[in-house]
């Protein structure tokens, strides 16, 4: 696979991915790294993410349908989210599968006392 193609793909997937989430959402991954890649023979954008729970990778890949493959890995297991995601889903996808889960309120009162923390010290 041509490395401009590569980068290119990566580099829309990241534009999409900031555009359409929140600062606040992307802040709580804990993203350290980004990195243009292949995976399954397929260009790549992969993030290291230190999210609630999940750490590891998150790669997002497009496919032969023009639609997003959404993976979770780390040194354990290599996990397939979704593969039928367009860009404007992404954030919400990730999100929930790194950081917030399924539980609104259970999230809700997580922040609640990380919040408690940071403001009490």
């Amino acid at each position: 696979m041509e490395k401009d193609y590569v980068m290119s793909v990566a580099e829309t997937a990241k534009q999409q991915l900031f555009g359409m989430t929140r600062t606040s959402v992307l802040m709580s991954w804990g993203i350290s790294g980004l990195y243009a890649t292949e995976f399954k023979d397929m260009p790549a954008l992969k993030l290291k993410v230190n999210g609630r729970l999940f750490k590891g990778f998150v790669v997002i890949a497009l496919n032969g349908s023009d639609y997003y493959e959404v993976y979770l890995t780390n040194d354990t297991e290599t996990r397939l989210v979704s593969d039928e995601v367009c860009f404007d889903e992404l954030g919400e996808l990730i999100d929930r599968h790194i950081e917030r889960g399924d539980n609104q309120e259970e999230y809700d009162k997580f922040c609640n006392i990380q919040l408690m923390k940071l403001v009490t010290g």
